[in-house]
């Protein structure tokens, strides 16, 4: 079993918080090593129990997540701290990345998908829930040398190409599963190799390549 990850979940809603610990634990490799109700309780446990990584509610009486936020950071925390809430608003994603975020999760997820997310942000990628992709790639988009996007995407197969066009969509593994009839590990493989061949980290990373790559594709076109 791969090393253990220590979370601390903040929300204002018990039973929702008890009901998430349950399900990261079963995963095997995430320990829930403390809860908090508000933002207060939560800069406590921080210190107390110095976990690997933060899940924080969004809308929280009497100080958001938002404020909690820029309060960890402020601190120097450097570890993970993902957003999980009910809002898909473009707005609440931008204040959540610009206050220091490294993932934006929704509460309507496959819980599957909430502990993968939670295993990808300890390792460094920036992660967000799959219909959140195209709205923080419209924050992130920048231009970029169209002919070196046309070079690096030669490297890619026919398939890696066709997977990477779904990423850009914000496609979940699964759902790329279910659209290509193939299996689930074998779409985690291809994205894979697509982020070593493009040299990115992340899916975001990705899904930002392909919508530039189109962009520049059109202009030249």
């Amino acid at each position: 079993m791969s090393e253990e990850i220590r979370v601390l979940l903040v929300d204002d809603h018990t039973l929702f918080r008890k009901g998430l610990a349950e399900l990261l634990e079963q995963s095997g490799n995430v320990r829930v090593v403390a809860m908090a109700g508000n933002a207060d309780e939560a800069l406590r446990k921080l210190d107390e129990v110095d976990p690997d990584v933060v899940i924080t509610d969004l809308n929280m009486p009497p100080l958001g997540g938002i404020t909690l936020l820029r309060l960890i950071r402020s601190r120097g925390w450097t570890k993970p701290v993902l957003v999980l809430t009910v809002s898909d608003a473009e707005e609440d994603l931008a204040n959540a990345m610009r206050a220091g975020a490294q993932g934006y999760l929704l509460k309507d997820m496959e819980p599957d998908d909430v502990v993968d997310a939670v295993q990808r942000a300890v390792r460094g990628e920036t992660v967000v829930a799959p219909s959140m992709t195209l709205k923080l790639v419209s924050l992130l988009q920048g231009g970029g040398p169209a002919a070196g996007k046309a070079e690096a995407m030669k490297q890619l197969t026919a398939r890696e190409r066709e997977i990477l066009d779904y990423l850009a969509q914000g496609l979940s593994n699964k759902a790329i599963a279910r659209a290509l009839d193939i299996s689930h590990d074998t779409v985690k493989l291809h994205v894979r190799h697509i982020l070593s061949k493009l040299n990115l980290t992340s899916r975001v990373e990705a899904a930002v390549f392909a919508v530039e790559h189109k962009s520049a594709a059109s202009r030249n076109n």
